[in-house]
C-alpha cells in the first residue's frame, strides 16, 4: 500500500494524539479532585479548546458543521463522551499498567470492527504488528494483580467504545470530526455537571485541570479526529496502542513510581511493533 502524503500526515498526527492522551493517568495522580469534578472541567477546558481550533481553521463558518452532525455524528460524540468518563474512571480504580493491557486489544477490536462493518480485511503486516504489540502490553503488565474487577470493566467499555469511533469515522467521513470532539466535551459536562459541587477548584488544581482539557482533550482529540480519516482503522487502532507503553513512564518520571523489568521491556516490544509496521508501510511507498 502506498503512503501518499495525507497517509503519512495521518500517522503523524494519530501518534502526536496517542503522546497527548498518554498524559491521561498523569493528571489523573496529580489532580486531588473527585472524579466528576475532574471530568467537568476537563471537558470545560477540552471543549473550549477545541471550539478555538475550529474558529481558527474554519472561522465562523466551521460553527455551522454542528447542524451537519446528524445521527452518526451525535452517536460518535456520545461514544467518545462517555469513553473518556470510563477511562478516567478506570485510572481512578485500577492500575495504569491494567488500564494500558485492556487498552492495547483496541487493534483487535478495531480490526474485528472494521472486517465486520467495513469488509476491510487488515494486512498481514497489520495483523503481525498488532499482535505483537499485545504482547508486549501483556509483558508490561507482568500478570500483576493490582487491577479491580470495576476499573477493568470501565476500561473494556472505553477500549471497545474507541474501537468502534474510529471505525465510524472510516465509514462516516462526511461527519464534522471538530464539532463532534466538542460536542463530546460539552456531553461530558452535562450528564456530570448536576452532581459536582460549584466551588472554583484552588489555583494549582484549576492550573492542572487546565492542562489536562488542553492536553489530554484538545491536543489528543484534535488531532486524532482529522488523522483518523487519513489512515485506516488497523493502523490508527495499532498507533494507539503505544499509549499502554507511555502512560506508565509518565507516572514514573513525575512521581517516580519506578516501572518493574516488565514494563520497560513490554514498553519496547510495543513501540518495535508499530515502528515496524511504520517501516515496512514506507518502504513499500
Amino acid at each position: 500500500m502506498a503512503v501518499t502524503p495525507e497517509h503519512r500526515m495521518g500517522l503523524i498526527m494519530i501518534a502526536i494524539s496517542t503522546l497527548a492522551w498518554s498524559t491521561a493517568g498523569l493528571f489523573t495522580r496529580a489532580l486531588h479532585q473527585d472524579l466528576l469534578t475532574v471530568i467537568v472541567w476537563r471537558g470545560i477546558f477540552g471543549a473550549l479548546g477545541l471550539l478555538i481550533v475550529l474558529l481558527a481553521l474554519q472561522g465562523p463558518q466551521g460553527l455551522r458543521d454542528f447542524a451537519r452532525l446528524g445521527w452518526w455524528g451525535w452517536f460518535y460524540a456520545l461514544l467518545s463522551g462517555v469513553g473518556m468518563l470510563c477511562y478516567i474512571a478506570a485510572l481512578r480504580e485500577t492500575s495504569i499498567a491494567h488500564v494500558a493491557i485492556i487498552y492495547a486489544v483496541v487493534p483487535f477490536l478495531t480490526a474485528g470492527l472494521s472486517w465486520a462493518i467495513l469488509a476491510e480485511r487488515p494486512t498481514r503486516d497489520s495483523v503481525i504488528a498488532s499482535v505483537v504489540a499485545f504482547l508486549g502490553a501483556v509483558l508490561m503488565v507482568g500478570l500483576s494483580r493490582d487491577g479491580t474487577p470495576l476499573g477493568d470493566l470501565l476500561a473494556l467499555i472505553m477500549t471497545f467504545g474507541m474501537a468502534l469511533m474510529v471505525v465510524i469515522a472510516r465509514r462516516h467521513p462526511e461527519i464534522p470530526t471538530m464539532p463532534a470532539g466538542i460536542a463530546s466535551g460539552a456531553l461530558s459536562v452535562l450528564i456530570c455537571l448536576p452532581f459536582v459541587s460549584t466551588t472554583i477548584p484552588a489555583p494549582d488544581q484549576l492550573l492542572l485541570l487546565a492542562g489536562f482539557g488542553i492536553i489530554n482533550s484538545t491536543l489528543g482529540f484534535a488531532l486524532f479526529l482529522i488523522g483518523s480519516t487519513r489512515i485506516p482503522p488497523i493502523q490508527t487502532a495499532l498507533l494507539g496502542a503505544m499509549g499502554a507503553s507511555n502512560a506508565p513512564l509518565w507516572v514514573w518520571l513525575f512521581f517516580r513510581e519506578t516501572p518493574g523489568l516488565a514494563t520497560l521491556a513490554g514498553g519496547m516490544v510495543v513501540f518495535v511493533a508499530v515502528f515496524w509496521h511504520i517501516a515496512r508501510q514506507s518502504r513499500r511507498s
